[in-house]
């Protein structure tokens, strides 16, 4: 079977001026279908920038990069949104939920992009928000919601539109602990579901959630190594 992600030696350079940064020097990696994978590194170790490239946010300055078999790395704009609506899930950390919309339409706009009818939308939206456990604030905007609430509406968002990856950029960087797990709990179920996640953290607990760790110092791969201590919330001590 072919890795639903492949990049081969990409790189990319920023150009400030007359200064050239070199965010990412060669990266070639390779993530199956199913998988669960963490990047980590320090600030300025290139993880953010390989999130974006495989997010199809950016494209990469050289190299190429395949996406469920379509090469990603020179489509136009037009066709990087395209992408990105069909195949990826994306949760942040800060949730980009639009504040005066209810749960329901924040979890339904990926579908408005994508043309579907409203009441298929809702159907959709409604099943999404039932399957990470709240089907019953569908109609809560997200001041109305606690921190760890829109977070599993971000989550719902993602998976609206069953795509092929879901990307989850310190998807709990504002959360307390305990809702970190509590979250962390719900990726490790949708990995479980068989959806293949892919993580930017830069805390190490949360990182031993997935069952492979990338680290990344200076825009190069430091180490790509098997989880063999995959964590739950249920069994990591809780902070008194």
């Amino acid at each position: 079977m072919r890795p639903i992600i492949e990049t081969n030696a990409i790189a990319k350079l920023y150009r400030m001026g007359e200064e050239e940064i070199h965010a990412l020097e060669s990266i070639s990696i390779q993530v199956k279908r199913g998988e669960y994978v963490a990047f980590m590194g320090p600030s300025g170790s290139g993880k953010s920038t390989l999130m974006n490239i495989i997010g199809c946010l950016d494209t990469p300055t050289s190299g190429d990069y395949f996406l469920n078999d379509q090469n990603v790395s020179d489509m136009s704009e037009n066709e990087l949104a395209t992408v990105r609506n069909k195949e990826i899930g994306f949760v942040f950390q800060t949730f980009n939920l639009l504040p005066r919309s209810s749960s329901l339409d924040n979890v339904a706009l990926p579908l408005i992009y994508a043309g579907t009818n409203k009441s298929e939308r809702q159907d959709r939206a409604m099943q999404a928000l039932e399957n990470v456990g709240l089907g019953s604030r569908a109609y809560h905007k997200p001041n109305e919601l606690s921190g760890g609430q829109r977070q599993r509406v971000a989550i719902a968002r993602a998976l609206v539109n069953n795509p092929s990856i879901i990307l989850a950029d310190e998807p709990t960087g504002n959360l307390d602990t305990k809702t970190s797990y509590d979250v962390m709990d719900l990726f490790q179920d949708l990995h479980d579901q068989g959806n293949t996640i892919i993580m930017v953290t830069h805390e190490d607990d949360i990182a031993h959630y997935s069952h492979r760790i990338v680290r990344l110092k200076d825009g190069l791969i430091e180490k790509d190594e098997v989880n063999t201590e995959i964590r739950r919330s249920s069994s990591l001590q809780q902070p008194m």
